[in-house]
């Protein structure tokens, strides 16, 4: 996804980070657990990892105002491994098989320890926002961050709850609910990253909440992407089968073809989705009933919409450095793929 050998970098100083706080945690009774947890953040040997986007994100942030990453990068670790305990419960609770085009944590070591080892990177999180406090920002400072970390957590919950919830219920959804939801799980989760980085860096409340909003714009507009890869998407490039219809998941070209399709479409299409476990020509056919109403082109308006409200609202933000910001815009257009 991203090419830049500044990203690149930033990356690989994250992952150290992260191995870092792994390392002062592991003994010699609890070594297994961290096999655990490196292999689902790809740091054994050459595991495939994931993108990296949410402490990039706030790694930039923090460099455009300061002209140097490396002081937020414990809170970059934290928000990396917060990501992941989401990503391990969320394959237990969606059954996925496959993650990065390698085998779920669960489907390796059972469901029992995935969970653990999904609690354990939570844990891991909040002990490397603790590293703050040794670079010097005051305990006022990482208090503040920390109750937006929990606050963040618990919203991406009640996200995970509503998707959930929307998925087991055969009721109609609202576009209104629908973005309620993802602003929970998602766009929080983004926002509070680029928050993180410009509350590390300013105390300007206007210039954290110009960042905020950015990061808001952005993982909507991520979400919406999701939504049109986990239909459309090639399994290939993501790494995950475009499986949301097989599993009812209510995203948004869905809830817009069940307002706009023609009846005896929305009628077929719900048929579909209440069925236990569609057929592949099922798939297809409701695939077809979704492009047909216009859900895709929708959908697709809406997410470059957010893009582009995401690229005004960080070029208005008073940054400093000019080449920061460059990567900021690489990181919005390459992330809207779809």
């Amino acid at each position: 996804m991203l090419t830049s050998p500044d990203l690149d970098t930033l990356i690989a100083d994250t992952e150290a980070e992260i191995l870092g706080v792994i390392k002062l945690a592991e003994d010699e009774h609890t070594g297994a657990l961290y096999e655990m947890v490196r292999y689902h953040l790809g740091l054994d040997r050459d595991g495939p990892r994931g993108k990296r986007l949410r402490p990039l994100l706030g790694l930039l942030a923090y460099e455009s105002l300061t002209g140097d990453h490396r002081a937020a990068l414990p809170g970059a670790a934290a928000v990396e491994l917060g990501h992941n305990f989401s990503l391990v419960h969320d394959d237990i609770e969606d059954r996925d098989k496959e993650r990065r085009h390698r085998a779920t944590l669960w489907t390796v070591w059972g469901v029992a320890q995935a969970i653990n080892t999904g609690d354990t990177l939570f844990t891991l999180s909040r002990m490397a926002l603790h590293r703050l406090t040794e670079l010097g920002f005051s305990d006022s400072k990482v208090l503040a961050l920390m109750r937006l970390y929990d606050e963040t957590c618990l919203a991406l919950c009640e996200g995970q709850f509503m998707d959930i919830w929307s998925a087991e219920h055969d009721e109609r959804l609202s576009v209104d609910f629908y973005f309620d939801m993802i602003g929970r799980k998602t766009a929080a989760l983004i926002a509070a990253s680029v928050q993180a980085g410009a509350m590390l860096a300013s105390d300007d409340q206007e210039v954290v909440d110009a960042y905020r909003g950015f990061g808001w714009s952005l993982g909507i507009a991520f979400q919406l992407n999701d939504d049109l890869l986990g239909i459309w998407g090639d399994e290939q490039a993501t790494g995950k089968e475009p499986s949301d219809l097989a599993k009812h998941k209510k995203t948004l070209p869905v809830i817009y073809a069940l307002e706009r399709a023609s009846e005896p479409d929305r009628e077929r299409l719900r048929a579909i989705l209440r069925g236990d476990d569609p057929a592949a020509t099922e798939i297809d056919e409701a695939r077809a009933i979704i492009e047909r109403c216009g859900a895709r082109e929708y959908t697709r308006q809406r997410a470059h919409a957010e893009r582009d409200e995401a690229l005004r609202r960080i070029e208005t933000a008073g940054v400093v450095g000019e080449e920061a910001l460059e990567r900021l815009r690489l990181i919005v257009v390459s992330a809207i793929s779809a």
